[in-house]
């Protein structure tokens, strides 16, 4: 380039930049000097600027979660000793959070997949992860599944699935009750409240027994409306551990038929409370069976440990194909304003265990392993109560399944523990036995026995 052309260049450039920054300053200078300065004061609504009160000042403090809450006192304990048997995942004989090897070997080919994308997943999630959960929770030969009369769609774990099938039934269902255990996971009567739906309750502990008051539970359902909801744990009824036998769920199943009501399954550990991911489906595929009607969340957080992936399915086993269409079509419509699409790693890495042999098989010695480990820590916690001569019938331990077993002991006594040996637990006496190793087993067997013989 001419150096004449190149100087006129930079010297218009320069001309430009500085009438530019004389033009900015000089008007903002002016502009202030014309704004009043009440203007510029923050206003009393304003938000927290220069001391003055927020808008949301009126706000008041939420309680911790029941559940969440324990873990974080927990934190803040400093003792050596503390135990927290509030957290419901699973835990290693160390106590430390178990990424599953199966889990990490899916991971390692999902990674070296070179056709791996991350674009959006369908409103109704991952196609291949739908299809296997489905043939996961009610069998490859279900009559449904072979007759294309299941509508599932990918939800953000149990509690997302749980909602959107709240949703679901709160606008197109035409009762709008749903009855739930007593007790029962403490979120349940809030996903199910916003969603859209009445809450009410039927019998389901016996505290005498620290069983099941299946009476109470017969009498409740039979005085229920037509057609009322009926939320059902699968296996593994959370937080009491108690679960129907076999011929009692049969009982449940011709009641609810004959009343027309409708099942709603909430299965959060399938595979993980026996061991057996077919003996823990029992119950809901005895309602499959009949040809009726029925709903179905799932979730991967304890059986797979892929409890931040936020993974599972939803369900719903409709009387023909086309049904299940319209149902399909009508769950987009629930899904969309509400989280748009669901995640796609942690679905992958399902599918990838389910259908491949070399995988599952993996994966269910894994599972049966967890499984195991919880039924040998409900074992050494009896031993050890009946070891120290603990006041009471602690035979309920080993006869509950699963993560949780409500002990029967009280708040005043829960809270004794938690003063005095630093054992976190939820105030209604439930403890994660995930929580537990051999060495912590003694030092709660003394809490429990301790807070037995003070306290009534």
């Amino acid at each position: 380039m001419d150096d004449t052309i190149a100087s006129h260049l930079a010297s218009s450039a320069e001309r430009r930049l500085s009438t530019l920054s004389h033009h900015l300053t000089g008007h903002s200078a002016s502009m202030a000097s014309e704004i009043p300065i009440s203007a510029l004061s923050p206003s009393a609504t304003a938000g927290s600027y220069g001391g003055v009160s927020s808008v949301f000042v009126n706000i008041l403090q939420a309680p911790e979660d029941p559940i969440l809450g324990v873990t974080v006192a927990y934190n803040k304990d400093p003792s050596p000793v503390k135990v927290n048997l509030g957290v419901g995942a699973y835990r290693t004989e160390e106590g430390k959070p178990l990424v599953l090897n199966v889990v990490r070997k899916a991971e390692q080919l999902l990674v070296n997949n070179p056709s791996g994308v991350k674009e959006y997943l369908p409103i109704t999630g991952l196609a291949e992860f739908n299809k296997l959960s489905a043939k996961l929770i009610f069998g490859a030969e279900s009559p449904a599944i072979r007759e294309n009369r299941v509508a599932t769609v990918q939800g953000l774990s149990g509690t997302g699935s749980l909602r959107v099938g709240g949703e679901f039934l709160a606008r197109h269902y035409f009762e709008r009750t749903i009855y739930i255990p007593q007790p029962t996971w403490g979120n349940h009567p809030k996903i199910f409240t916003l969603s859209g739906l009445a809450v009410k309750y039927y019998r389901y502990y016996d505290p005498a027994t620290r069983g099941l008051n299946f009476h109470g539970l017969l009498e409740d359902l039979s005085s229920a409306p037509p057609g009322a909801i009926v939320l059902l744990h699968a296996c593994a009824h959370n937080p009491t551990g108690v679960d129907p036998t076999l011929e009692q769920w049969e009982q449940i199943r011709q009641l609810m038929r004959s009343k027309g009501l409708l099942p709603f399954f909430d299965s959060a550990y399938q595979g993980f409370a026996s061991g057996s991911l077919d003996a823990d489906a029992q119950s809901v595929r005895m309602f499959v069976a009949d040809g009726g009607e029925c709903l179905a969340a799932q979730s991967y957080a304890k059986n797979m440990g892929l409890y931040g992936e936020r993974v599972g399915a939803l369900s719903i086993v409709c009387k023909s194909s086309d049904v299940a269409g319209r149902v399909e079509s009508q769950l987009k419509l629930v899904i969309r304003p509400m989280y748009s699409n669901p995640p796609i790693h942690g679905a992958s890495i399902v599918a990838t265990i389910l259908k491949n042999s070399e995988l599952y098989n993996e994966w269910t010695v894994e599972l049966k392993m967890m499984a195991d480990r919880i039924i040998s820590m409900r074992r050494q916690l009896f031993d050890a109560l009946s070891k120290r001569g603990t006041p009471g019938d602690w035979s309920h331990i080993l006869k509950q399944i699963g993560m949780f077993t409500f002990t029967g002991l009280n708040s005043d006594q829960v809270a004794f523990m938690t003063k005095e040996f630093h054992i976190y637990m939820t105030s209604d006496g439930r403890i994660s036995m995930a929580g537990l190793s051999s060495r912590t087993v003694p030092h709660l067997a003394d809490a429990i026995h301790a807070a037995v013989a003070r306290i009534n």
